[in-house]
């Protein structure tokens, strides 16, 4: 797995003022494929339904899990990922996102930071999250790659707890089978840090993971 060296560390952790984008988007993108490498056989699944499949590791990361969620989508890459990304759709379909503002750009295309909170999620049992991360989206095969990270960059809202996501992202490529649809691979690895169950944490993300594909086919109808 591709490590975060200390020149990624040192462009996250400059986030506050001026980023090397061109060293962070670099590493960034090399991780998401690291991950996309993993063999089959270093996944469990975690939860499966009759379309979605999530499976989990161990994180190298963080003292928590990456998981893996694939599907297939009917529409082409370009629109689907125009939904994932930060932008104008996202708060509309999105039922687990409260509030979502970009606030910073870059000269480099295709990359922002942007804040978004999260709702409370298992009877409130984990309560509601904000985060700051850095977004990047680039071309992948004949598809796309958006992809993030949390950076320090903000005052916290005293409201929330604030999280923090390890290297993210989706990957979305036309299926072989049929060029009208898309198959959408995510990798997610949060820390949503606070004095939460572990069993908790497990149960939220792989459901959090399927209604994600539940409510982006919904709104791609």
């Amino acid at each position: 797995m591709w490590p975060l060296n200390p020149s990624f560390d040192k462009a996250v952790g400059q986030m506050g003022s001026l980023p090397d984008t061109s060293v962070l988007t670099t590493q960034l993108q090399n991780t998401l494929i690291s991950y996309h490498s993993i063999q089959d056989d270093e996944w469990r699944v975690a939860k499966k339904s009759k379309d979605v499949t999530v499976w989990r590791k161990p994180s190298e990361e963080f003292n928590g899990f990456l998981y893996k969620a694939q599907g297939i989508v009917k529409d082409s890459p370009k629109r689907i990922v125009d939904y994932i990304r930060p932008g104008p759709f996202r708060l509309d379909w999105d039922s687990l996102m409260t509030s979502m503002d970009i606030v910073r750009t870059f000269e480099k295309q295709g990359c922002c930071v942007m804040r978004y909170t999260t709702a409370g999620q298992l009877w409130n049992i984990i309560a509601p999250r904000e985060f700051i991360d850095f977004s990047y989206t680039t071309d992948y095969q004949d598809g796309l790659l958006s992809c993030g990270l949390s950076v320090e960059h903000g005052e916290q809202h005293q409201s929330f707890v604030r999280g923090f996501n390890h290297p993210c992202g989706w990957f979305c490529v036309p299926d072989e089978e049929s060029p009208a649809q898309s198959l959408l691979t995510g990798y997610i690895q949060t820390d949503l840090r606070g004095m939460i169950p572990q069993s908790a944490v497990d149960t939220a993300m792989a459901s959090t993971l399927v209604n994600f594909f539940t409510d982006l086919r919904r709104t791609l109808k």
